[in-house]
């Protein structure tokens, strides 16, 4: 018997090993029979609609299927699920004719099963077949990577046979050894450790990253490629030999995500049952990036699917990336209310839930969840369907305390407000509230003050914390750094063509000597003096129209008469230059104009006093000298 082993095959779809006409040459060895014995073939054998004339006395000594039936064995009809059918039995009948039989990994499965069928075993003939094809498997078959892969597929037509002898159990077995000494490599043959997911933490879960994840290592490509059935029996052995579980969930992930990722091929099935594999094992969790659940949640999944999936993103959510979100579709009127939006905003208010639980707001973690919510809501496709009553609890998902940073908050109030232009004052006051003016950078500050969606109050608080930076930034200055141009600290920065002495500079620090940063590292590259100056200037504006508020406010007091008011109306209205105040103000009353602008003039009384009091000290050290 004539035996072949495929070693480096790369196709296993067909057969690549030519054979003679099979066929043919059973006629031709059945004729030789009858000329040699004298004896004619009188048995007639139907297998899948084709027909053979055989002789009975062979039959009957290797064949127990055969034997059972001599009394009735001038015509006989196989079943029709004999394995392998008329092709494989015609293999068959010429190893028992005594033709030397070609056997590979492609045809050894189905002769096995044949075999078995017709119980060709050693007690009916010595050395019969099915003693012959176990020892092919065992000896040559199960000890190479590719033939067990090309005698695994072959099974999968070949089932149940296949799994009753146990070819299947064998070829799983030898395969998950092999994946666990490709993994521990004892003999230190790779070159690369074995490549998993930890990469792909601070990366999107995109195909084509999981491709080439799956391709930089053949056995893991291999494996996935498996029928499902077979690849569960894999991830069962590979477990009971001991593979560390951050090795297999991985593989899981792996396999999972060829069925999720490519648009237009998703395998609901095999997807769930993949899942099942990976959420019933305990801590699997941590061996597989945010990204895959994000993935897995966009599929229509099982509802206890998708509450296991949620658990886990939860439990990963710090480590996400915003890539990996799912967002509501471009176009969609019903973004308030959109599947999408209330998957993710249950998932965050989980995750709050459950911090505030273990009384953890300020950690680093929950920094990290604060400003991808953030994040999210900037990036959401406003409608305006939208209310503001449903974005501030969005805003509101997240507590205040998970937010050290309030520039991404700001390009989410601003997404919003750039939709709904004709929401009243009062809304947009309540929606920008939640902004703290000191939690922005500076240059998310400058941007706010050139964005006339904004109200004047949030306004002129960035204007004023950016004069507190001035002011600091000034402070901080090296003495060896000299300016062109003086900055009169009286509440605001004003262009000065007197150059300051050594003596005068601002930038001198008494207790701790000269610095050497330059200015412009100060003030964090785009906090020019230009910018400084531009910022001075509108609060000095903003000064000269409060105070001819002011004024106009304590005319309307002082004036009785009822004929008064179209007077006191025009004076509400012009201030010194001639410009309408109410266009900065807004349409409120009296009564709040007037709390407004003595609350405004009191703040901008404290930037006055920077300027008076650094001039007190200077007068006080010249004195002194």
């Amino acid at each position: 018997m004539e035996t072949f082993s495929l070693k480096d095959c790369s196709s296993v779809a067909s057969s690549p090993i030519s054979s003679p006409n099979i066929s043919t040459l059973l006629k031709i060895k059945v004729l030789s029979w009858s000329k040699e014995t004298g004896l004619p073939a009188s048995v007639h054998v139907r297998v899948c609609n084709k027909s053979f004339n055989l002789h009975k006395s062979l039959l009957c000594a290797k064949s127990g299927y055969f034997k059972e039936r001599e009394d009735q064995l001038s015509e006989i009809e196989i079943p029709q699920e004999f394995p392998g059918g008329a092709e494989t039995f015609e293999k068959i009948m010429l190893f028992i004719y005594g033709c030397p039989t070609l056997i590979h990994p492609f045809n050894i499965a189905g002769l096995r099963c044949a075999a078995q069928f017709l119980e060709m075993t050693e007690q009916h003939s010595t050395g019969n077949l099915c003693e012959r094809f176990d020892l092919y498997l065992n000896q040559v078959v199960l000890q190479n990577w590719d033939d067990t892969l090309v005698v695994l597929k072959k099974c999968q037509d070949l089932v149940p046979w296949s799994e009753d002898l146990l070819i299947v159990s064998r070829c799983i077995e030898s395969l998950a050894f092999t994946a666990c000494m490709e993994i521990l490599d004892p003999e230190r043959r790779r070159e690369k450790p074995v490549i998993m997911l930890e990469g792909m933490v601070n990366q999107p879960w995109e195909y084509t990253n999981i491709e080439r994840i799956i391709n930089q290592d053949t056995w893991i490509k291999d494996l996935t490629d498996l029928p499902f059935e077979f690849f569960k029996k894999i991830i069962g052995s590979l477990r009971r030999q001991g593979m560390k579980e951050r090795y297999v969930s991985p593989l899981v992930a792996l396999y999972a995500s060829k069925s999720v990722i490519p648009e237009g091929q998703t395998n609901t099935d095999i997807l769930q049952r993949a899942l099942d594999l990976l959420l019933t094992r305990d801590k699997a969790y941590r061996f597989v990036p945010v990204g895959f659940y994000f993935a897995c949640l966009a599929h229509n999944l099982k509802h206890d699917t998708v509450l296991k999936l949620q658990d886990q993103i939860v439990s990963l959510l710090h480590t996400a990336q915003p890539k990996n979100f799912i967002y509501p579709k471009a176009g969609n009127r019903q973004v308030a209310f959109s599947q999408e939006l209330l998957t993710m905003e249950s998932l965050f208010s989980v995750y709050v839930s459950t911090e505030s639980e273990r009384h953890l707001t300020s950690s680093s973690s929950n920094v990290r969840v604060g400003k991808l919510w953030d994040i999210f809501l900037s990036r959401l496709p406003y409608d305006q369907e939208m209310k503001t009553t449903r974005f501030i609890e969005l805003i509101e998902t997240v507590p205040m305390s998970f937010r050290e940073s309030h520039d991404q908050l700001y390009l989410a109030v601003n997404a919003f407000l750039q939709v709904h232009t004709n929401i009243s004052q009062e809304e947009k006051g309540s929606i920008c509230s939640y902004l703290n003016c000191q939690k922005l950078s500076q240059e998310a500050s400058l941007e706010l003050v050139k964005n006339e969606k904004m109200p004047l109050r949030l306004v002129v608080q960035a204007l004023f914390i950016q004069q507190l930076n001035t002011h600091q930034a000034f402070k901080d200055c090296s003495d060896s750094f000299r300016f062109t141009n003086s900055a009169d600290f009286s509440g605001s920065v004003v262009p000065s063509s007197r150059p300051l002495t050594s003596q005068q500079s601002p930038c001198t620090d008494d207790e701790t000597g000269p610095r050497n940063r330059p200015l412009c590292f100060l003030m964090q590259k785009d906090a020019t003096l230009d910018e400084f100056e531009s910022t001075s200037f509108r609060i000095h504006n903003l000064e000269e129209q409060l105070v001819s508020l002011k004024k106009s406010l304590h005319s309307h007091d002082n004036l009785k008469k009822p004929n008064c008011l179209g007077k006191r109306s025009a004076s509400r209205n012009k201030n010194t230059f001639g410009q309408v105040t109410t266009a900065c103000i807004g349409s409120v009353s009296f009564t709040s104009q007037r709390k407004y602008a003595n609350r405004l003039l009191q703040i901008l009384r404290r930037v006055n006093l920077f300027g008076s009091r650094k001039t007190n000290r200077s007068k006080a050290g010249e004195s002194e000298r």
